[in-house]
């Protein structure tokens, strides 16, 4: 065996070692999710062909000629009895695209479809597209929406990192032949982590929004917004209305966006979402839920006290550390919710729950009182309501 068939055998073997490896849950956590010891989804997993060229007069050395750089910020949905992620690639020239991956039982076993999605472009072709949220909506689609970013015309030739993001949508019925719909209009300069409402609302479509007035920082904008449009094949916002709003000093103070779609349940629309804070050592992005009311959906009823999911151990190193962000997942017909998150931009993990435990979790659970004396009352509550507990 010469060295490039050894090379061959070798990064073969690796590669099969990964896509097999078994889950396990992390020892005893919250009770509110599990966590699991290994990402579901890393830059080794892409398959090897995307990377490498097989060819030993092309490339006698087998080097990796196209470098990927992370796996992340995934789409979830559960299709013909499997869990499939549509993964942001992130390529080693910083360019991401989108690419499906399959697991039999959400938790590990992930394995890349043959090639990534080719994605119809717009007579504006996009730079770079991310984070996508894919929605079984009502109407028989599954859309997936998507930030598409340009350079921003205006940027001074000095500066090559101004951009303007805006919102990118496809739709598909089998997760491989997309059609690209015209971006979505609304009234914000910048709009990021767009989601599609999964039912029809007074007969048009729903989006739930991020206005934004510039690329990074919100400015005056801001905010979880809610709009309407009355098509999808043209979808344009005339007004946008804040359903959850940034707060001074909470884990949201800085920006907060939409994760996935919302679950319907019977006491309301169940959101998770991201809240971004600023800290001396960057920004920290972490993860928190609310409910509202099933009519209004613009009603907040429920929503806990901080964060639902922050970056723990080695969650908080990558390649834009100390974050944690999720725009997939999965109720299943058992009750169990798959969480798909990512780890500073870096890799995918899965947390699993139940829709029982989640409900008590954000009905139950106090909500913030925005003072640090308030937050010490709670505890003194919940102590002396122990106390009457024990004595019984």
């Amino acid at each position: 065996m010469n060295n490039f068939e050894q090379r061959l055998k070798d990064l073969t073997d690796s590669y099969k070692e990964l896509i097999s490896k078994e889950n396990t849950k992390s020892a005893l956590g919250n009770g509110i999710y599990s966590r699991y010891e290994y990402p579901v989804l890393t830059a080794a997993h892409t398959p090897l062909n995307w990377r490498y060229d097989f060819d030993p007069e092309r490339n006698p050395n087998l080097l990796e000629r196209i470098g990927i750089n992370a796996t992340f910020n995934a789409g979830a949905i559960k299709f013909q009895n499997k869990y499939m992620l549509l993964v942001r690639v992130e390529g080693a020239d910083r360019k991401s695209f989108f690419a499906v991956a399959e697991s039999p039982n959400g938790i590990d076993h992930f394995t890349f479809w043959d090639q990534p999605v080719i994605l119809p472009e717009t007579d504006e072709p996009d730079t770079n597209v991310y984070d996508m949220r894919i929605v079984a909506h009502e109407d028989g689609w599954m859309y997936g929406l998507f930030c598409t970013e340009r350079k921003d015309p205006n940027a001074p030739a000095h500066d090559q990192s101004m951009a303007v993001a805006q919102c990118g949508i496809v739709r598909t019925r089998d997760l491989k032949t997309w059609e690209r719909l015209p971006d979505l209009k609304t009234p914000s300069p910048q709009q990021r982590n767009v989601v599609l409402h999964p039912e029809f609302v007074n007969g048009k479509y729903a989006f739930y929004t991020r206005p934004q007035d510039g690329f990074i920082e919100s400015g005056t904008g801001g905010g979880i917004g809610f709009g309407l449009s009355d098509s999808i094949e043209h979808a344009v916002i005339e007004k946008e209305t804040i359903v959850d709003n940034k707060n001074y000093h909470t884990v949201y103070e800085a920006k907060n966006g939409m994760g996935p779609e919302p679950l319907k349940t019977e006491h309301g629309w169940l959101f998770l979402a991201h809240g971004v804070r600023n800290t001396a050592a960057g920004l920290r992005y972490v993860l928190y839920m609310f409910m509202t009311d099933l009519n209004d959906l613009t009603k907040v009823i429920y929503k806990p006290a901080g964060y639902f999911i922050a970056p723990e151990g080695e969650e908080r190193i990558g390649d834009v550390s100390n974050v944690v962000f999720s725009n997939g997942w999965i109720l299943d017909e058992d009750g169990t919710i798959y969480i798909y998150y990512a780890s500073s931009d870096t890799r995918m993990h899965v947390a699993t729950s139940t829709l029982a435990v989640l409900l008590d979790y954000v009905m139950n659970t106090p909500a913030d009182g925005f003072r640090s004396a308030a937050s010490v009352q709670t505890i003194l509550q919940n102590i002396e309501s122990n106390q009457l507990v024990q004595k019984n």
